[in-house]
């Protein structure tokens, strides 16, 4: 798409309630952004078939939700107060902040002034006063991403569940980053939801396991709605790896502002489990340890041939929902041309993506016999539980059915006289706008078919 079509995208978004600019009344907040009842439809939609991938349909991994205010020593020992910041450099002519490595030539980006100050450190990490007193002593940082909870809870998981290795442990929830530049819409924000995955693995079958999950990941996006031709995979290289990772595959996605990262699947070898364990030593690990804030968790598990513990590697899928929720958005967006010069905007959602799955139609507003059967109807398929249906009482068919065209619903039911006479309704399709009838009896099994597929 073009940066033409992304303005348009990005219209549609606050028009029909996909999206809100946070705190837009009082000029808003960068990097901040609210869903509206659309987009908060899509989002759980999307979430939900990750968590139906990952844990429904897999019997090797378990799902948790955890706090996200989170204890500064599990940021101390995952290395992230160490490690997540970014030198950043200030501007004296135009007032501009820039991360140091984005200067060229000792030049500001945004003016072309060579008035800079020296780069200085900058924590992406939120901090937050814990208890009635602020003194400093007593914080916690709210997380910077999903994984820390899930490591730390690792001996909980493992005991309380019928697990070997390898299994894993699934999670989605906010997070939050103190970007210093948010930008590209809600690509790059500092609130934002992840969807990740931590699958433990022996040690020597990671990367077996970690090329696995790349093509499922692979597959998962495709299943998703977006076409193959735009996803690209880049192996991260060596020296621009996390500080915890072994290796780092990232699918990227053609954005309308570029190809960027959409998923990383990350090979964070026993990094994670071994900083937060006690007794690194007789685990033969590494990891940095301070005695006075050491752990009291053995992260570890016992081979049952040989009566070894291992510390477990970890194969990490990570997608953040916002970004996915943008590649969907992009990828669905559509504007054909039809006879007579009009247009239709379209969105070719699939159909368990769609925030509205049906919209039920009464041809007139004020008929009650139309009302009353297009109601009953809505409430049939509502109670199949397979996301929300709408009754559109709107009185102008040709206007409902565009409105429903925009914002990517499936399929509109209309209920005219002769459903009154012979109990049959009018489907039209999304896509090709192509109508037929159906018994009104076998509606249900209709939309079943359509949504479930």
């Amino acid at each position: 798409m073009t940066a033409e079509s992304m303005d348009k995208l990005v219209a549609l978004c606050k028009r029909r309630g996909f999206i809100f600019q946070s705190n837009e009344i009082y000029g808003g907040l960068q990097g901040l952004y609210d869903y509206g009842p659309l987009g908060v439809e899509l989002k759980n939609n999307l979430k939900r078939s990750w968590w139906n991938s990952m844990v429904y349909e897999r019997d090797d991994i378990e799902g948790i939700d955890s706090s996200i205010l989170t204890n500064p020593l599990v940021l101390k020992h995952s290395g992230h107060e160490e490690t997540f910041s970014d030198p950043l450099v200030d501007c004296k002519s135009c007032k501009s902040r820039i991360r140091a490595d984005h200067i060229k030539e000792n030049k500001c980006p945004e003016c072309g002034s060579e008035d800079l100050t020296d780069p200085r450190p900058f924590n992406l990490m939120f901090k937050t006063n814990v208890g009635p007193v602020e003194d400093g002593s007593s914080f916690a940082y709210l997380r910077p991403e999903t994984a820390q909870q899930i490591f730390t809870n690792f001996k909980n998981v493992l005991d309380s569940t019928p697990h070997h290795l390898p299994f894993g442990i699934a999670q989605t929830g906010k997070a939050f980053r103190n970007e210093i530049t948010p930008r590209n819409f809600i690509f790059r924000v500092r609130e934002f939801e992840q969807m990740e995955l931590e699958f433990f693995v022996k040690p020597g079958e990671d990367e077996k396991w970690h090329k696995v999950w790349t093509d499922l990941r692979m597959d998962w996006w495709e299943k998703q709605g977006i076409d193959k031709k735009n996803l690209e995979l880049l192996e991260v290289p060596k020296d621009e790896l996390a500080h915890y990772s072994k290796a780092t595959v990232d699918i990227m996605y053609k954005y309308p502002h570029g190809l960027e990262e959409l998923e990383g699947i990350a090979n964070r070898t026993d990094f994670d489990l071994g900083s937060h364990s006690r007794g690194q030593s007789d685990l033969g690990l590494t990891a940095k340890v301070d005695k006075n804030t050491d752990s009291n968790a053995k992260l570890a598990v016992q081979d049952p041939d040989t009566k070894d513990w291992i510390v477990p590697y970890v194969i990490e899928p990570s997608a953040g929902v916002e970004r996915g929720f943008l590649a969907i958005l992009n990828e669905a967006f559509k504007v054909e041309e039809l006879e007579g010069g009009k247009e239709r905007t379209v969105l070719s959602l699939k159909p368990h993506l769609s925030p509205i799955k049906a919209a039920v139609i009464p041809l007139k507003r004020n008929n009650e016999d139309l009302v009353q059967k297009a109601k009953e109807l809505k409430n049939t398929l509502q109670s199949k539980g397979l996301g929300r249906v709408l009754l559109e009482n709107s009185g102008n068919i040709g206007k409902s059915y565009r409105r429903h065209d925009e914002i990517g619903t499936p399929m509109c039911i209309t209920i005219d006289f002769e459903s009154l006479e012979d109990g049959t309704a009018t489907i039209r399709d999304r896509d090709t706008m192509e109508q037929k009838r159906l018994d009104i009896s076998s509606i249900s099994e209709y939309f079943k078919e359509i949504i479930d597929n």
